[in-house]
């Protein structure tokens, strides 16, 4: 929890909004007393009421902002340290931060007026009637204490790591839904997804079980709470040992001590699902970076790799690699899959941090570079590029508004392809290219890498895999443009994308094996 930016100051100001809700809890119990006893309306009792009305919307201001700037800080923690797989991720980033909003907002600020106004009100009560005082301080223990004998059953732990399992599980069969119906797995995906949902939603029923327990005990308590202080309070007031106003007094206040504790134990499952995810998320490990971050000079960067080692979950990728690509060099790394090829690009494209050793651009430690300037002068082209709801146009820019556009497509062999079609390179082409073949939509990730005019360093992860020899042509002939003056490095599986570079680097079980100048 202290990781929270700023709760140290919310907390202070609930605490302060507390004591607020306490001094008017008191003075709406005096004036109910008066008019009750047929005093008129007092000025204690309306603004007590205005007072109350006030505070409501200010907690919910105050806890609305500091819930929503926490959400954000989560969203970014968890995209910058988080190794899971992405369903996980996504699950943690959307269901996950949402739910700490129960938390943050509606029993953490129920807490704290549930520790300050019962204690008010008890004071209060002994300046009044010592024996109903001391009642109230007897049986006020007997809520939180059942609540945490009832809580201790929930299962929200589970039904969290539950959803998180189903979540990543579902995305994972969504991803290879096609490959899954080629060899008939889709049913048994299917079942698979069916019974952690159900195992899920035993999970949730469970918790609601306990709630609504939960709830029964704590309102049971506190009515038979109420009823030890109401009953002698009846009894004395008819032995005229006690005055109206001084019963009505003792009886409105009594209710005030038990409410804030009641709607606290209430909130508690709510917030439930919300802690476990908070608490996960501030359990992420946050890699710090060596130093202020700082930019770097354009043009093509020398890069050394000095014995980097990254693993995954425990299992190592690299090992002490040692590479050395000089500026304006072309290196082509080759392997069998698993040998940490595609592990190379992502440790250059800063998506993946080195366990150790450190990997230098011109000198520099690359965790040291603002991320945004080193990133604008990398021009990458992976196996299989994404593309984005919009136009052909849209997708080759990709935000970048000095792209010409139309001199990428042409050196990606991409105008013909968008003379074709309907609209040009205005032409919808959807998430998922549904209007682009494999070899089009390998050469849209081309045009955008030959629009980054700017770009220093190239990467290409086997930009002709599953294509066809004609289409492989095609984009060898495009690679090519994009080379000359640029560091490049390229991942390949095939000879003629090998042919591209100076020197070919072989790769195997994380560690460089051989390197061959061609």
């Amino acid at each position: 929890m202290p990781a929270l930016p700023g709760l140290r100051r919310y907390l202070v100001v609930l605490a302060v909004l507390g004591v607020l809700s306490a001094v008017f809890v008191l003075l709406q119990a005096e004036g109910l007393a008066t008019l009750l006893t047929g005093g008129g309306v007092s000025l204690f009792l309306v603004v007590a009421l205005a007072g109350r009305v006030a505070l409501t919307c200010g907690h919910g201001v105050l806890s609305g902002r500091f819930a929503a700037s926490v959400r954000g800080g989560l969203r970014r923690r968890l995209l910058d340290s988080s190794s899971e797989r992405a369903g996980v991720v996504a699950t943690q980033v959307t269901r996950g931060v949402d739910a700490t909003d129960s938390y943050l907002s509606g029993y953490l600020p129920s807490l704290v007026v549930s520790v300050v106004v019962p204690i008010a009100v008890v004071v209060r009560l002994f300046t009044t009637d010592v024996v109903s005082a001391l009642v109230v301080t007897a049986t006020l223990p007997l809520i939180p204490v059942f609540a945490i004998l009832v809580g201790k059953h929930t299962a929200a732990r589970t039904q969290w790591d539950l959803l998180k399992k189903l979540g990543g599980h579902f995305l994972d069969v969504v991803r290879g839904l096609e490959t899954l119906k080629v060899f008939g797995r889709a049913s048994a995906q299917a079942s698979t997804v069916r019974s952690m949902a159900t195992a899920h939603a035993d999970a949730t029923m469970k918790t609601l079980r306990v709630a609504f327990l939960s709830s029964l005990v704590l309102e049971l308590v506190a009515t038979l709470s109420v009823a030890l202080v109401a009953v002698p309070i009846g009894f004395r007031l008819l032995a005229g040992s006690l005055d109206a106003r001084t019963a009505l007094l003792i009886l409105v206040l009594a209710p005030e001590a038990y409410l804030p504790l009641r709607a606290a134990g209430a909130k508690f499952h709510a917030a439930a699902e919300g802690l476990t995810a908070l608490r996960e998320a501030l359990a992420m490990p946050v890699i710090p970076a060596l130093s202020g971050a700082r930019c770097r000079r354009r043009g093509a960067p020398s890069v050394v790799f000095s014995r980097v080692s990254v693993s995954y979950s425990g299992v190592p990728a690299l090992s002490d690699v040692d590479l050395t690509l000089p500026a304006g060099s072309r290196v082509a790394l080759v392997g069998p899959s698993g040998s940490g090829k595609s592990t190379v690009l992502a440790v250059l494209l800063g998506f993946v941090t080195p366990s150790s050793g450190q990997v230098l651009v011109d000198g520099v430690d690359l965790r040291t570079l603002t991320p945004s300037d080193w990133l604008a002068d990398v021009a990458w082209v992976p196996q299989r590029p994404t593309l984005f709801r919009g136009s052909l146009e849209s997708n080759i820019a990709l935000g970048l508004a000095s792209a010409d556009v139309p001199s990428a497509a042409r050196a990606a062999a991409l105008d013909s392809v968008a003379a074709g079609l309907p609209a040009g390179f205005e032409t919808p082409v959807g998430e998922l290219g549904e209007v682009l073949s494999a070899g089009q939509r390998q050469r849209v990730g081309l045009a955008r890498a030959l629009a980054r005019t700017s770009a220093g360093l190239v990467l290409l992860d086997e930009p002709t895999a599953r294509l066809d020899s004609r289409t492989e042509a095609t984009v060898l002939s495009a690679t090519r443009r994009l080379l000359p003056g640029r560091t490049a490095v390229l991942v390949a599986h095939r000879p003629a994308m090998a042919g591209l570079a100076d020197r070919v680097v072989e790769l195997r079980d994380g560690r460089v094996c051989a390197e061959v100048t061609a």
